[in-house]
């Protein structure tokens, strides 16, 4: 195996113990990283001397009994909206031509102080309003779209051009491209992590997390990152669980696993239904009691999702939409003018419900410990498609469809996590999503953790 397909726990495992070199790993990660950035365009930038230089310094700190923990020396891509000291934040966009980063974002200077090493810039759909990630293409299919808003992290993941990667989620950004390029993404709860010096889509819905090879890799990344921060008004104080390498037993049992009885597994693809099914019942052979759950409100989460997202961004945008429309895209410029039409009385109607299906979730939740789901509704299109057709003659823009099984997540802030649970006969990838208790990340690892053990 070559150090560019290693985990993230296996890299850390074999650096600590001096089978690896840092220097070793990270040009290996530029290799691949050179290699397959004109077919997939994964990344903005590529910041090959930075991460070389970082990376002789891992080494020597390693070579003298300076270990930092399992992210010394490992290679990490960045989404392009996470503020890094002196390079770009284009949000992979016109308008932020020219721009740099005065100060590292909070993730970016822990990420830092762990020993991570930045290999570059990851693409994102412009300003993460979008899920499809236009720029870069699928990793499992070049014909085919990367998924959204975090493309680019999940695709240099997928193929092997960074260790692990960080994204962001707003309504289901870091999940989707995972799903549809095969690797774990995971959503901590809201307030987790800290958004200081991330570029934000929305404020009441964005979230940061990682986007790794395997369950174990997220945690290890989750560690680095979370806690709280006061210049992030979201930041949550709360201890942070799900942090060190989950048991790997893998008994489940007396776990309760709800099992959705709506919502979830409406206009689904029959493979995605397949394949996630398949799942649940390798969690109840793990021991796991399955439990039947209604979803509430499942009728509301389009417009909670679009009424607080929607005027929220054109808030953000006011200024630079004024001077500088023709600088973005035409989708988003189109969402952005759209969200100047909503009302007050619109955002607040968004928030009290969205209030209402916090106070419903966590009543489901006190059933169950978990709740597991398809992660997206169908595997990835081809690039260009823009709606689907489902069979009981209902027609679904792509995004909508993407977004509408990761939405409540954001809306309820409880932590999601999803799983490569197989592939389609195209060979593309399907997720299984696991959904928990607010800061019981612990649980939701545990899980994930679990059933990729079991399959392996």
């Amino acid at each position: 195996m070559r150090p560019y397909e290693l985990s993230l726990a296996a890299a850390a495992d074999a650096i600590r113990d001096r089978r690896l070199s840092p220097v070793d790993l990270v040009d290996s990660v530029l290799e691949r990283a050179r290699e397959v950035q004109p077919g997939l365009g994964a990344y903005v930038t590529i910041t090959a001397d930075r991460a070389r230089a970082a990376a002789r310094a891992a080494e020597r700190e390693v070579a003298s009994g300076r270990v930092r923990g399992p992210l010394h020396g490992v290679p990490m891509g960045l989404k392009d909206l996470i503020d890094v000291a002196g390079t770009a934040t284009t949000a992979s966009s016109r308008v932020r031509a020219g721009h740099r980063a005065r100060a590292d974002s909070t993730v970016a200077a822990r990420l830092a102080a762990a020993g991570a090493v930045l290999a570059g810039k990851t693409h994102t759909h412009e300003f993460a309003y979008g899920l499809t990630t236009p720029q870069t293409r699928n990793a499992r299919d070049r014909a085919r779209i990367a998924g959204g808003s975090s493309g680019g992290s999940a695709v240099a993941v997928a193929a092997g051009a960074a260790t692990f990667a960080l994204g962001t989620d707003t309504g289901g950004s870091i999940r989707v491209p995972a799903a549809l390029n095969g690797v774990v993404g995971l959503k901590p709860t809201y307030g987790l992590v800290p958004r200081h010096g991330v570029t934000s889509l929305s404020w009441s819905l964005d979230h940061v997390g990682p986007i790794t090879r395997t369950v174990e890799d997220a945690a290890l990344v989750l560690a680095a990152v979370a806690g709280h921060d006061p210049r992030d008004p979201a930041s949550t104080p709360a201890p942070v669980t799900g942090h060190r390498r989950p048991a790997r037993d893998g008994d489940l049992t007396g776990l309760r696993v709800g099992v959705p009885s709506t919502y979830y597994f409406d206009r689904v693809d029959p493979e995605v239904e397949t394949a996630v099914r398949r799942a649940v019942r390798r969690l109840a052979e793990l021991g796991a009691r399955l439990v039947d759950v209604e979803i509430p409100m499942a009728r509301y989460v389009q417009a909670i999702q679009w009424g607080l997202m929607v005027p929220e961004a054109s808030a953000y945008h006011e200024r630079t939409l004024r001077t500088a429309a023709d600088l973005y895209e035409d989708d988003v410029r189109v969402l952005l003018e759209a969200g100047e039409l909503m009302s007050a009385g619109d955002h607040l109607r968004a928030q009290r419900a969205r209030t209402l299906m916090r106070r419903e979730w966590a009543r489901m939740l006190r059933q169950v410990d978990v709740v597991v789901a398809p992660t997206v509704p169908l595997t990835a299109v081809p690039a260009g498609q823009a709606s689907v057709s489902w069979p009981d003659g209902t027609v679904e823009a792509v995004s909508d469809a993407y977004v509408r099984l990761s939405a409540p997540a954001n809306i309820t802030g409880v932590p999601a996590l999803t799983v490569p649970v197989g592939a389609d006969r195209a060979g593309l990838p399907i997720g299984m999503q696991v959904l928990g208790r607010p800061f019981d990340e612990a649980t939701v690892v545990r899980v994930g953790h679990a059933y990729e053990r079991s399959t392996a």
